[in-house]
């Protein structure tokens, strides 16, 4: 990865379930709506992310791409909005926005 780009693939889009039970297909057109996904790999200029760190970000904002049959996205680092991280210091909480 070259600079402040990302290589993230995107968690399953699957069937979502309302709070009263009715089940929401995962084709349902919805409104503007965030993604969560994984960091695979990291650009040498990425600062505050590490590979496997979940994000989030805009699906709208995104190149897609076939790595090995696998299907990633191709981010910046500005691009993000929230970084879920395990790597928790004394006095964080380990979501960043």
């Amino acid at each position: 990865m070259l600079h402040d780009r990302l290589l993230v693939s995107v968690d399953g889009a699957s069937d979502r379930t309302s709070s009263g039970g009715i089940v929401i297909p995962a084709t349902a057109a919805m409104g503007r709506r965030l993604q969560w996904a994984r960091v695979e790999a990291k650009g040498a200029h990425v600062r505050a992310v590490e590979v496997g760190d979940r994000v989030l970000f805009d699906p709208d904002d995104r190149a897609e791409v076939e790595v090995r049959g696998d299907d990633f996205v191709l981010l910046r680092e500005r691009d993000l909005h929230a970084v879920a991280s395990e790597r928790i210091e004394e006095g964080q909480t380990g979501l960043y926005l």
